[in-house]
C-alpha cells in the first residue's frame, strides 16, 4: 500500500483542517496517511519512506509560517526527488504560502508536482471539503500511475 505524509503549520487550525481533509482523499483511493504537525518534525529522517508529501502553511503576513520553512529546510536534506508532491494552505487575503512551498517542492526538491497548489480561505466555505478531498485524491492518483 502506498504511504503519504501530510505535514501542515498552522496559526488558527484551518490548514490542520485542510490537511486532514487531504488525508481523507488520500484514505479513499486506498494510500496509508500520516498527518503531522511542522512543529513536531525534528529531522529529515522524519520525511523519509513516503511515496507522496502534501505541506501546507496558512498565509501570514505575505508568507508561510515559520516552522513551515524550517520543514523545508529540513525536507531539502530528505532525498525527495521523483516522490509525488502537493502544497497546500489556508489564507486570508493574498494566498502566498501554497505557491512558494509548491515551487520548492518542484524547483529545488525535483518532486512530481500536481496540477498546482491548493489554496483555500476555509474548508468550510464554497466547496472546500470536496475541493480538499480531491487534492488527496488526486496526489493519490499520481501515486498509484
Amino acid at each position: 500500500m502506498p504511504k503519504a505524509l501530510v505535514a501542515f503549520a498552522t496559526r488558527t487550525g484551518e490548514s490542520q483542517k485542510i490537511a486532514e481533509l487531504i488525508a481523507e482523499g488520500l484514505r479513499m483511493s486506498g494510500v496509508e496517511v500520516t498527518i503531522i504537525n511542522a512543529n513536531k518534525v525534528k529531522d529529515e529522517s522524519e520525511l523519509k519512506g513516503y511515496d507522496a508529501l502534501a505541506l501546507g502553511s496558512a498565509t501570514y503576513h505575505g508568507d508561510m509560517l515559520p516552522k513551515m520553512k524550517t520543514l523545508l529546510f529540513l525536507a531539502e536534506k530528505a532525498e525527495l526527488e521523483g516522490k509525488v508532491g502537493g502544497a497546500f494552505g489556508a489564507f486570508g487575503w493574498s494566498g502566498e504560502a501554497p505557491d512558494r512551498i509548491f515551487d520548492t517542492m518542484k524547483n529545488i526538491f525535483k518532486m512530481k508536482m500536481v496540477g498546482g497548489p491548493l489554496r483555500l480561505k476555509s474548508s468550510s466555505l464554497g466547496g472546500g471539503v470536496k475541493m480538499a478531498q480531491d487534492y488527496g485524491r488526486e496526489l493519490a492518483g499520481s501515486v498509484k500511475a
